[in-house]
């Protein structure tokens, strides 16, 4: 069942951003829309579908990324075996997946089971370190198709976007999370 809402939460996330964020952006950085959004509302599943469920994520994460490439990228960009387009949600999906590891060889265990509630701070750390990841693995991905004066700026936009994601998605959830807590205790009233 989580495989699925993870994959449902990507395609969802991933269609707002299409929709809402990439066309206000389009006006402000045209070029860089293309590689990058600064505000990647999926980074934030993949965050917190890794912090849930480790590496049994990343099929979801795959998925997920897959299905909203071929729902949200227009057909002419779109083509599932040019390689740029699988090695881009290749980076993508496995991005958080190595930040976790990173820490967690550190030891520092941001994992579901290791903590008995979600550490706000350890998210948006994680988030951040896989957004380098992400950042640095998409710029490296995209080199040969994209300008080279554009690399600096859409590494930056990445890290961002992603990172401002993932808080967008957090913040959502803890809303969504106070309604449902709202609503249990009333109905048990």
């Amino acid at each position: 069942m989580s495989f699925l809402w993870i994959v449902a939460a990507y395609v969802l996330c991933h269609g707002l951003t299409t929709f809402l964020v990439y066309p206000l952006q389009s006006s402000v950085l045209p070029e860089a829309t293309v590689f990058a959004s600064l505000i990647y509302l999926p980074h934030g599943v993949r965050v917190l579908a890794t912090w849930a469920l480790g590496w049994k994520a990343l099929p979801a994460l795959v998925l997920g990324s897959v299905l909203a490439s071929v729902m949200f990228t227009p057909s002419d960009d779109l083509n599932l075996l040019e390689p740029v387009l699988i090695e881009s949600i290749l980076v993508g999906a496995v991005s958080a997946f190595l930040a976790f590891e990173l820490f967690r060889l550190a030891g520092f265990h941001f994992y579901s089971g290791g903590a008995q509630r979600l550490r706000w701070r350890g998210m948006i750390l994680i988030g951040a370190v896989s957004s380098v990841i992400n950042s640095v693995g998409q710029t490296l991905v995209f080199s040969g198709i994209m300008q080279f004066d554009l690399a600096n700026e859409v590494l930056l936009i990445y890290a961002v976007g992603d990172l401002l994601g993932l808080v967008l998605c957090m913040v959502a959830l803890m809303y969504i999370f106070r309604w449902m807590r709202g609503r249990r205790s009333s109905v048990q009233r």
